[in-house]
């Protein structure tokens, strides 16, 4: 009844599907077995749209009435629970990360926000595949840039997330410093496969813009493996400051162009647009803010040592 609803709402079997986390098929498919059940057609299907027939027409009103009176069972239940418990957060908690920030930093953070709230079952899923939110059941993505469908999403910037190039004190003794952005094609660069640009590197000083294709003589989708090569001496690594800080503060690498600067992205919250957030997803971002602002803290730490310009 919640999926048609849904797609008398919108008139798209697409559109229904975004917003409840469903494919298309699968929408298609609870229709069928719905009309199947009622033994009526409830919509015209077209190429082009979809509308009601005039048993979809009456049906359409009850079938309303019917949700809102669940919903609101739902919160009266919701409410007794949240009193019972003295108001604390509990159940699951999906959430997705990239794997180098998920490791180095999502999964301490989400220990303390746990130990806060003890009845909170987190999962914690990390992959450098942008997975869609909706379609894989997450309450809450964290994402650096490549943010997918802005419409089904909505979207709590948390903190900047600088990029910034680095290579070992070996490699630069053995193969020059570079001075310019067009000197890196005579060096050997190791290369982040999620890079929205490709092997195109864009640098910015002031007005001037420079783009550069390298030839990535390393590449991976992991950042954790491109800076273990990069400590190893494989060359200059295009990497972000929340990973490199450690090895940058204890001199295993070293930064490089520090006066040009690369596309700033942000790390983000993203949860589905459609529903509000849970109580849950509303107070792990609250904390993860108060983690990140106003600057994160491998940023301050790189500020202090003068590795980074504030």
């Amino acid at each position: 009844m919640e999926i048609f609803v849904e797609v008398a709402r919108w008139r798209s079997f697409s559109e229904a599907g975004r917003r409840l986390g469903l494919t298309r098929a699968m929408v298609s498919k609870h229709i069928l077995q719905l009309e199947q059940r009622l033994q009526a057609r409830l919509l015209h299907r077209s190429t082009r749209e979809v509308s009601l027939t005039d048993a979809g027409l009456a049906y359409l009103a009850p079938c309303q009435a019917t949700l809102a009176q669940a919903q609101e069972a739902t919160r009266t239940l919701h409410q007794v629970s949240q009193a019972t418990a003295g108001a604390g957060l509990a159940g699951p908690l999906r959430i997705q990360a990239p794997s180098s920030f998920g490791s180095e930093w999502l999964a301490d953070a989400v220990a303390r926000f746990s130990a806060l709230h003890p009845q909170l079952t987190p999962m914690l899923y990390v992959d450098d595949a942008l997975l869609d939110p909706i379609a894989h059941g997450f309450d809450l993505t964290i994402r650096v840039g490549g943010i997918p469908d802005v419409h089904a999403l909505a979207m709590r910037p948390l903190a900047p997330c600088r990029a910034i190039l680095c290579a070992s004190p070996d490699y630069l003794q053995r193969y020059g410093v570079p001075r310019h952005p067009q000197e890196l094609q005579q060096h050997r660069c190791l290369h982040f496969s999620h890079l929205t640009d490709g092997t195109l590197w864009q640098f910015a000083r002031g007005d001037e813009r420079q783009s550069v294709r390298v030839a990535a003589s390393f590449t991976a989708n992991n950042g954790v493996v491109l800076q273990q090569a990069a400590q190893r001496g494989l060359g200059i690594v295009y990497n972000t400051t929340f990973l490199a800080w450690r090895a940058l503060l204890a001199g295993t690498l070293v930064p490089v162009l520090q006066d040009w600067t690369l596309p700033l992205n942000h790390l983000s919250a993203l949860y589905p647009a459609s529903r509000q957030p849970s109580a849950k997803v509303r107070a792990l971002i609250d904390f993860l803010l108060a983690e990140y602002q106003p600057a994160p803290p491998w940023d301050r730490e790189l500020m202090a040592a003068g590795l980074l310009a504030s």
